[in-house]
């Protein structure tokens, strides 16, 4: 997990559509600094008990300084993202004049659009030195989560009584988290590219990262979270077929496959050993269910999703953010794709399924074009499937991790052909 901040950008040639070219004059202390503040940004990530948080504060602050130091490039394919962003967020501010309270649903959307500039910002970060400026930010990423699966396990193992209720809710871990459905998602990125790092590297990182790997998968386990356990699953399969047909030999599928095995025989070891605990096996058994009491009947989730359905069929300029469980139904949607239509109407909607579309088209045609390297384009497109599929059953549009790996895509996928393979 090295941070590798040494030579990162150094001696790499401004691109065409760089931004700051005064950058070159930068002096590289500052912008090593700079890589640093963005390092200990991203780390800040798990720390969200309260709004706004200490990572959307310092955010800002990065949001000034990377184009500044020069750290940032504006490929032309990049102006596209910014579009489909721009759009949705239009639409929420169409949608927020059809709201009884215009203030609640104005702020919502003006929280979307400081993600999405956020987001726009560290995908033209990525994409002026797309491997090492990727690799610096997910190794943050892994180090928020292992900080936040530590804090889960203190508190649902009750190690530290003082700080049960604050790190669990109904049992649950939760960690530094207010929710631990959050936790649980905000975990499976980190989860594949320790994985990733596990399978590629040498024995001894190895060995760090499947330790790694076990902490932070315990702590999405014990998170209780369904929607999390889908978004795991989902970005395993795609991991695993990717890293396997990617492969640029044999030799390497063979042992992707019989390390596959083994952890597939750790893992159920695990499951197996944890669920001797009465109270862990109880609630496995419980959450495991699709179908729990607050799903079925009218008042239900699903019942919810139908309403919502029938709301965005009628209204084609959305009813504003937050309205529908104000109005409509005892709880939120649950399904992004259906809130989108609400909160940000037919327009918002469609730019919205917009960006999740091309976002895995670009992935998967960085995934092919890295065939045979370190397996993080793979990561990063695994990461956002599984974030898609768990949106049929959450709310992710404020996800803060949804717009950074959102963002990671791009960045690495638009970069100039000059900057694609620099190394760290």
């Amino acid at each position: 997990m090295s941070l590798a901040f040494g030579g990162v950008d150094a001696q790499v040639p401004a691109p065409m559509h760089s931004v700051g070219r005064s950058g070159g004059h930068v002096r590289p202390g500052f912008k090593r600094l700079v890589l640093i503040y963005l390092w200990l940004v991203i780390v800040t990530g798990c720390f969200v008990y309260v709004e706004p948080s200490p990572y959307d504060v310092l955010l800002l602050g990065a949001m000034v300084v990377l184009p500044v130091a020069g750290l940032i490039a504006l490929p032309r394919g990049l102006s596209v993202y910014l579009l489909l962003l721009c759009g949705i967020v239009a639409g929420g501010f169409v949608a927020s004049t059809q709201a009884g309270i215009f203030a609640v649903p104005v702020k919502h959307v003006t929280i979307t659009l400081y993600l999405a500039l956020t987001s726009f910002v560290l995908a033209a970060f990525v994409a002026k030195n797309p491997t090492p400026h990727t690799r610096l930010i997910m190794s943050a990423y892994v180090t928020a989560g292992l900080i936040a699966s530590i804090a889960a396990l203190i508190g649902y193992f009750n190690l530290v009584p003082a700080l049960y209720e604050v790190l669990t809710e109904f049992g649950r871990a939760r960690g530094t988290f207010k929710d631990p459905n959050v936790l649980g998602a905000f975990l499976v990125p980190a989860i594949l590219y320790a994985l990733n790092g596990m399978l590629n590297g040498r024995t001894s990182r190895a060995l760090l990262w499947s330790a790694v790997l076990m902490v932070l998968v315990l702590a999405t386990l014990l998170s209780y979270s369904r929607g999390a356990w889908l978004n795991a699953a989902v970005g395993l399969v795609t991991y695993g077929f990717f890293a396997f047909v990617m492969s640029e030999s044999n030799r390497k599928r063979a042992k992707l496959l019989a390390l596959g095995i083994m952890g597939a025989l750790v893992i159920v070891g695990g499951l197996v050993a944890i669920a001797t605990v009465p109270e862990i096996s109880e609630r496995l058994g419980e959450r495991a269910s699709f179908e729990q009491s607050y799903d079925v009947g009218p008042e239900g989730r699903f019942g919810g999703q139908r309403k919502a359905a029938a709301l965005v069929a009628s209204h084609p300029l959305g009813i504003g953010a937050l309205e529908f469980a104000r109005l409509h139904h005892p709880e939120d949607v649950h399904q992004v794709y259906l809130n989108m239509y609400l909160n940000t109407g037919w327009l918002g909607g469609t730019f919205y399924l917009l960006l999740v579309l091309t976002t895995i088209v670009l992935g998967l045609r960085l995934v092919i074009r890295d065939r045979g390297s370190d397996g993080i384009s793979i990561v990063l497109l695994a990461a956002f499937l599984g974030m898609v599929v768990e949106g049929l059953v959450v709310d992710t549009d404020h996800w803060r991790h949804f717009y950074l790996i959102m963002a990671l895509v791009w960045g690495m996928a638009l970069a100039p052909s000059s900057q694609r393979r620099t190394a760290p």
